[in-house]
């Protein structure tokens, strides 16, 4: 039998013991919010998988959309979205993405900035569609006129292989009916958008340079009197740099329309030109995340952007379980103006 003075030390020891696991367990269990990771995330609303929305970002999280997770690199803000869910107005596609509040003009100008890495790509859709595996990760955004957007940044990335592409397109103003619009691609590392598979039962060669999943790089784009500055860095490969005019159009005339608009575009009656002064004069904002280019639309009726994913009648549950959503992961997330 324990003496009264063992008994009080034995106690003891368990209590510390029990203390230290409960410390330990509450360490554990704590992750920030995506605003304790960047506390100007008030600049922004968000638009999720689902649909909601909110403009109150202090302290919000969605477990299923937008949160936080930490590696051997830091803390990053997760966004995560489905194949299908609820959109926006202007748009099929499904997205968990931060928008900016403020908007501005081309004139006024802004910059971005952020270090991203693409966790997962969706596991479904049609090798030979552009749009297909993509996601788009940054965005400059018109919200007058045709509400066309004059940067996105994408990475792409086929099941099976390990290395995707990174690259960013251009869609003009279109001068007249917009559904006469096109998108322009330029390739960052490896293939740009109009480089995919000739056959919807088989994917493409693997790119040469690529970016794997799970690795990082960052990206900044610069708007300095209506002109657009965008720069991609990498620990391991040579930075790219590229220039373009939003508010003086290389896209005016048919002789200017690019060989891969021709390939991809002109099939489905699409070969508009775009206004002289491009976007002059139209407000702008910068979004961010994750938007999902994958989606449940016939590739038959839209040779670029409808992609044949699974989609499981929108059932949210069941893509994630399947593979069927996109997953980036952010840090180092700047905006000025």
């Amino acid at each position: 039998m324990l003496s009264n003075h063992s008994t009080s030390k034995h106690l003891f020891r368990v209590s510390i013991l029990t203390g230290a696991l409960f410390l330990l367990g509450s360490c554990d269990l704590h992750k920030p919010l995506p605003s304790d990771l960047y506390p100007e995330v008030d600049q922004w609303s968000i638009l999720l998988g689902d649909g909601t929305t909110s403009q109150h970002l202090n302290d919000f999280q969605h477990k299923e959309f937008f949160t936080t997770e930490k590696d051997n690199e830091g803390d990053w803000i997760v966004f995560k979205t489905p194949n299908s869910g609820i959109t926006s107005r202007t748009s099929s596609n499904t997205r968990s993405e931060l928008g900016e509040i403020r908007k501005w003009t081309l004139m006024e100008g802004g910059n971005l900035s952020a270090t991203v890495k693409i966790m997962h790509t969706t596991a479904s859709g049609n090798p030979s569609v552009p749009a297909a595996f993509s996601v788009v990760i940054g965005q400059i955004h018109s919200v007058d006129g045709h509400e066309n957007e004059p940067l996105k940044i994408f990475y792409r990335k086929y099941p099976g292989h390990k290395l995707g592409s990174v690259f960013w397109n251009y869609e003009i103003n279109t001068e007249g009916d917009n559904n006469q619009r096109w998108d322009v691609s330029f390739p960052v590392w490896g293939n740009d958008m109009s480089v995919c598979s000739t056959a919807a039962d088989k994917f493409p060669d693997e790119p040469e340079e690529g970016i794997a999943l799970g690795e990082s790089f960052s990206y900044s784009v610069s708007i300095d009197k209506g002109v657009m500055t965008l720069e991609f860095t990498h620990p391991n490969k040579s930075t790219k740099r590229f220039k373009k005019s939003l508010i003086q159009s290389t896209y005016s005339d048919s002789a200017s329309i690019p060989s891969q608009v021709r390939q991809w575009y002109e099939p489905m009656g699409r070969k508009g030109l775009e206004q002289l002064t491009a976007y002059t004069g139209e407000l702008q904002i910068f979004k961010i995340g994750a938007y999902n280019q994958s989606n449940g639309k016939s590739s038959s009726d839209n040779l670029v952007w409808h992609t044949d994913a699974e989609t499981y009648q929108g059932n949210i549950t069941e893509q994630y379980k399947t593979g069927n959503y996109v997953e980036v992961w952010f840090k180092n997330i700047s905006v000025e103006h």
